[in-house]
């Protein structure tokens, strides 16, 4: 594969994403109006024109951002088809087939309408729009495994495993629990080996499985939740936190002694979040940070070497990033809220 081609062909999109100055400009925009014609100023043009006839005011905006999302991962995708690229990219984008899943079964679980589930997908994955619609069309959690048994997705699989546990705790995080470790195990065998390329993607991954094991643990301690029912919802995986570190977390008394034990790592950083976020056991404070840690990490694989699938995967979490944050201005812009707080909400890279 022509990494040097395709990596000339990303850092011409990853140069057209929006620096701070540009973020700036739409934080002051007055409302949602506003900051719709500024938008309709940027590369989001088209989609937020589209977006704009079929939906009102902020809807029409997450309709772009979510076409838009997914016209650039697709370009993506199509430069590295048919290569060993194409897999390591399909290992990052299939996140978002366990998000849609994930998305669709909340909304089955809360008995929300079609049209409401659909506003939330992102056909991003391998899973496409028509497959989500069908899956989105079943009466209920068992017929949306049933559909995907049926049709021998390799997602059934782990919800298959689970559905009789789920039935019995009527607990959709079983579900959610089943759907992450079935994809960190299968994209972390993906990456297996000593070559750059699998290497860079299986530190991002592990590091993820940390991630994801620190907002368990959090939740947990907030929650009182039993610990021997807790062990069984931790991720295996991990680069820094293996099962007797993340059992020697579980059994602190407070928030603030899980900080204290993750102080000689790299998430250090946790300490320096305020001491409200402490007293109030305030855990979104501390998801926070940790969903930026993850986001800058992937992002800084674009300095990586220029001959390998990095300068890719780091375009992917910075594309990610752009959209989260235009979503968190709209948001904040639609419930008025104000520019210094909205400010904190976004993450510079």
């Amino acid at each position: 594969m022509d990494y040097g081609y395709v990596n000339a062909r990303v850092k011409g999109m990853n140069s057209i994403l929006f620096n701070r100055k540009y973020y700036d400009t739409l934080i002051l925009k007055a409302d949602i109006d506003s900051l719709i014609t500024e938008l309709e100023k940027s590369p989001y043009k088209n989609e937020i024109e589209e977006g704009c006839v079929l939906h009102p005011g902020i809807l029409g905006i997450e309709y772009a951002l979510r076409k838009n999302l997914i016209k650039n991962y697709h370009k993506i995708l199509g430069l590295v088809r048919g290569d060993i690229g194409e897999i390591y990219i399909n290992v990052f984008l299939n996140r978002w087939d366990i998000q849609n899943i994930k998305t669709i079964l909340r909304g089955k679980n809360i008995h929300a309408s079609p049209n409401e589930i659909l506003e939330c997908l992102v056909p991003a994955g391998e899973l496409d729009e028509a497959t989500l619609t069908e899956l989105m069309k079943q009466q209920d959690i068992r017929s949306v495994i049933d559909l995907l048994a049926t049709w021998q997705i390799s997602y059934s699989h782990p919800l298959t495993m689970y559905l009789d546990e789920y039935s019995e705790k009527n607990d959709l995080a079983v579900l959610e629990y089943a759907l992450d470790k079935y994809y960190y195990e299968h994209s972390l065998s993906i990456v297996a080996g000593k070559k750059y390329d699998s290497r860079i993607i299986h530190d991002l991954l592990a590091t993820e499985i940390d991630i994801v094991n620190i907002k368990t643990i959090l939740r947990v301690i907030r929650d009182s939740i039993d610990i021997e029912e807790t062990q069984s919802m931790l991720l295996p995986g991990g680069k820094i936190f293996k099962h007797k570190n993340l059992l020697e977390l579980i059994n602190t008394n407070s928030i603030r002694d899980v900080v204290r034990k993750v102080e000689s790592t790299p998430y250090s950083f946790l300490s320096d979040i305020p001491e409200q976020a402490f007293l109030t056991d305030k855990i979104s404070a501390f998801e926070k940070e940790l969903d930026r840690y993850i986001i800058r990490k992937g992002i800084r694989t674009l300095r990586g070497d220029p001959l390998s699938i990095s300068i890719v995967i780091g375009y992917l979490w910075a594309k990610f990033n752009e959209i989260t944050n235009i979503r968190i201005i709209a948001r904040c812009k639609n419930a008025y809220i104000s520019d210094e707080e909205l400010q904190e909400e976004l993450i510079y890279v």
